[in-house]
This record gives structure tokens, sequence and C-alpha cells, in this order.
């Protein structure tokens, strides 16, 4: 099996899938590198010629940097995960900086409860604190006590503790206390390796916290539940149950703003799907090895045939293929008249996509179907095959061979510098989709109008078409504040860097820095001696 539930830890994404974070080219040859076919295959065992599976052979060749303006990391992804579980606790074994981004998650997470109709409430999230002392002496006492105190204070139905760089360094053993900790409270104490360090791309972290659900919470000898259904999303409003109402389906939401009851019946489900790929293939690969729940192998349900291929995946494995084709027929005839008439305002229209992978190639496909160019796109990472590796959910190739090629197709972490470079090389697009709502300023500072797309689920499904069409027109319109931004604001980058068109220059010229950066000389040290 691929998912090793027997394991507290995750094999990392670029050792488990071969994830990059540096590519550049156009995204037909992205295809062709990542070899799709000859990976799944070798993930489900098919392979026996050794042609592909080893790490080695499997690596895609990756653009190496020596710059990283920002990132996330893994531990910050099981905060805005698990701590978003409703009536858990997530202890975080870390110095306190460790939760700077509390605050944002917690606004994050308070606007989920209401796109869900859920009671409002605080995130759940402690500390243990680690203090220099504790990095010297260790800290295993003092998470022994917090686990004691958040039981005391919250009552929870399970406790969660993750990793830190800080802890990882240390030697810390939360498995150990985890144990010790779970047979004293008489609950769940669940360890999460989720070290920032550990893997050089955020997404591990989702793994990471999928992983302590299906371990520890899961239920191990489900009683099936015919309309049940998994999916795996992050904050989004609840656009999915209208969408399989027709099948007579109810939606169980995993993990963000879901409870311990609703973790732990996802056993019990009929299938689990997801609106990312990237996200949810994990668990959905984990809940269909172990507990036998499958995962639905289609397309993203995004734009016609992307939707359409998803209901009937979904209708196949539930026997209601006769009352899906019917939904179909109508929701197209519905919906089509809108799609024309946003497809004739958006004449002429250049748009570009800055989200994570899977996600990028739904929303791209969208774009498309309202008729916008998308000429280029940044995506946070590649990952050449997905957990289970089904055989229709190659949705990078859905999107080239279904809706064209993008020519500048981009693989980079939020790297904000490289944002001029991009758009040196493209026709300057009529806005910017970004999921991470801190690049969206540095787009609007040249002059680019930026959607936040705060709402994962805006642009699922059929209506997803029209609701995003309708939300970009509003953006088009108000072009002129950016361009008065623009007129105002400077990028903090040189003229020389601002001048280059290729992104990378700094992984395809190694010497580059050297032949630009100038030398102190010996009159300056002199100088700056005398202070």
């Amino acid at each position: 099996m691929s998912i090793n539930l027997g394991m507290s830890s995750v094999e990392n994404r670029e050792m488990r899938l071969g994830t990059i974070i540096g590519w550049d080219g156009k995204a037909s040859s992205l295809v062709e590198e990542s070899n799709y076919v000859e990976r799944s295959q070798t993930k489900q065992g098919k392979k026996t010629d050794g042609s592909c599976g080893t790490k080695s052979y499997c690596k895609l060749c990756e653009l190496n940097s020596p710059l990283n303006q920002q990132t996330m990391c893994a531990n910050a992804i099981v905060e805005c995960q698990i701590g978003n579980i409703t009536d858990c606790i997530l202890i975080q074994h870390a110095p306190i900086g460790c939760s700077a981004d509390n605050p944002w998650f917690n606004l994050a997470f308070n606007m989920g409860l209401e796109r869900r109709n859920k009671p409002a409430q605080n995130l759940k999230i402690y500390s243990t604190n680690l203090l220099e002392s504790d990095m010297v002496f260790g800290a295993s006492n003092k998470l022994r006590q917090t686990c004691k105190d958040a039981f005391e204070r919250e009552h929870p139905r399970a406790i969660f503790i993750s990793m830190a760089c800080a802890t990882a360094i240390i030697g810390e053993d939360i498995d150990d206390i985890a144990e010790q900790m779970e047979g004293e409270l008489g609950i769940p104490v669940i360890p999460l390796h989720c070290e920032g360090f550990r893997s050089k791309h955020w997404s591990t972290g989702f793994d990471i916290s999928q992983h302590g659900v299906l371990r520890q919470i899961v239920k191990k000898k489900p009683q099936k539940q015919k309309d049940l259904i998994n999916i795996i999303a992050l904050w989004g409003t609840d656009y999915f149950t209208p969408l399989l109402k027709p099948m007579g389906l109810r939606v169980n939401y995993m993990i963000d703003m879901a409870s311990y009851d609703e973790l732990a019946q996802a056993s019990e489900a009929v299938a689990t799907a997801t609106f990312c790929n990237t996200l949810g293939s994990y668990m959905a690969t984990g809940l269909e090895e172990h507990f036998g729940v499958p995962q639905v192998d289609a397309p993203q349900p995004y734009g016609f045939r992307g939707t359409d291929e998803w209901l009937r995946a979904i209708a196949r494995i539930v026997g209601k293929e006769e009352e899906t084709e019917q939904y179909i027929q109508a929701e197209h005839a519905r919906i089509l008249p809108k799609v024309q008439e946003l497809r004739e305002k958006m004449k002429g229209i250049r748009g570009f996509v800055m989200t994570g992978s899977a996600y990028a190639h739904g929303l791209i496909t969208v774009l498309k179907e309202l008729g916008i160019e998308v000429e280029g796109s940044i995506i946070f990472h590649h990952d050449p095959v997905y957990d289970g590796a089904g055989e229709n959910q190659n949705t990078l190739k859905e999107l080239v061979d279904h809706y064209g090629d993008v020519k500048y197709y981009t693989v980079s972490k939020t790297e904000a510098y490289q944002l001029t470079n991009l758009f040196n090389r493209i026709q300057k697009p009529d806005f910017v989709i970004i999921r991470h709502q801190g690049l969206a300023p540095e787009a609007a500072k040249l002059g680019i109008p930026a959607l936040a797309m705060g709402d994962e689920h805006i642009p699922v499904g059929y209506d997803g078409m029209v609701r995003t069409g309708e939300i970009l027109l509003n953006i088009i319109a108000r072009k002129k504040f950016n361009k008065v931004l623009q007129k105002h604001v400077s990028v903090p980058y040189s003229d020389w860097w601002v001048r280059q068109e290729d992104p990378f220059l700094l992984a395809h010229d190694k010497e580059i820095l050297d032949k630009i950066v100038p030398v102190k000389t010996e009159s300056f040290l002199e100088e700056e001696d005398e202070y």
C-alpha cells in the first residue's frame, strides 16, 4: 500500500511523488516530462521493469535558485488544518514565534464557519512556548503539562501535537509522550511530524494532517452510510451540496471546520472526492486503501467537461447514472446561455493564475470556458503524479488536451521578485487570480487588478463558471485604481532586474550575482571602520 498508517510520520512529497518547486516552459512540455502514465503504473505496483518508480529515475529536473524570498512550511499548514477542527486541540510544541500566523488563521476559520452555517468560535491552539533553557535541557515535561492543562480547560475529543524545527533539532520524542498522555487522558493524542525543514514545499503539511486523522480518528469498524460522500476541502462555501443533491448524497466536509465525529465517519462514506487533487489525494487514497472507500477517479469539477465527468464517476459508484444524465442535460440548458453571455463580455480579456497546482488547472479551465486568454501562470509546486495515481486524475494533461496549452507555465514558490519578469515576457494581463493573499498587493503595484480567491469553491461546478465570470467583470471594471496605484508605488527591485525577462535568471546563470554585485573596496572599509 502507498499510504503506510503503521508509521506516525509521512514520506515527503518530493520523495513520494517527485514534487518540484522550480520549472519554466510550456504546460505541454511539463505534461511530457512528468510521464504520468509510467509513474501511476509504478505507484499502483504494475511496473516491474524498473523504467520508472525508483526515486532517482522519477525525479524531474528542477530549477534551483540561490534566492528564496518567501514561503510557508508544513508546520503552518498543520496549524491551519488541524487547528480548524471544531472540538479538538492542537498543541504546537514550539517557540511562540511558530504561532505568529494564528490571528490570520483564526480569521479564515471564522469566515469558513460562517460559509458553512456553523457557529463562530476561536481556534483551539496551545503553544508550549519553548525558551532557550528548553532547547538546552529539553521540554518533554512542559509538553506533558500542556496536554493536561488543555484537557482540563477544553475537554477536547482529541489532542494533536505538532513538531516544529526547534523540537526536531533537540530530538523531542513526541510519539512516546503522545502514547503516555493518551493512556492518562483517555482520548486520542496524535503526534504530527511537521517540522518546517522536513519538506521544501508546504503541501506535505496537508498529508501530515490527514495522516494523523486517518491513523487515530477515522473509525476502524465502519457502518456504511449509503448517502454520505466525503469532500476534502478548505474553507469554501458549501456549493457541493446542491451539486450532489440530485444523487441523494449528503456532504461530509474534511478537514477544516469539521468535528471529531464528522472526521470519524469518513470511513462510512460511499466515496471520497475533492475540489483539488493536490489537497485531497492523500486522504482519499488512505480511505480507499485502508477502509474500502473508493476515491472518485475523474477530472476535477471545473467547466462543463470536468463537472460532467466528475458527476458521472460518482454516479457510477452510487448507481445513479440515469438521474445524473438528466441532471447534466438540465444544467447545460440552464447555464450555457449565461456562459455565452459572459463569453461575449470577455472577448479580448487576458488572465493570469497564481495558485497551487491542481487548483490552478481547474481555474484555468474555467477561464478558458469563459473565453479568456491565459498566456501565463505561476504554479506554486508540481506533483508529477498524485497519491492513488488515478488514470483520470492527470489534471495538467486534462487542461492541455481539452483547453489548449499555456505558453509560459512557471512552477515557483510565491516568489514576488519574479512577477515583473514574468509579466515582461507576456502581454500584460487584465487581472490576476491569486490564492495566497500576500501576493495580491504585489500584482496590484504593477497595475494589475488581483482577485485574492479566499473562497476556494467559487469556480466549482456549472454555477462556478458564472460566479467566477461575474466577479471578474466587477474587478476589471475597477482597473483605474491599479493604474493610479502603479504611478505612486515603486517596486523594491533594481532597474537591471526589472528589465530581465527570465524569472529564473539566477538559476540559469549561477555566477550572475558575482557579476552585478559591487565588491567593497578598501577605502570603503576604512571609512566604515571609522564608525
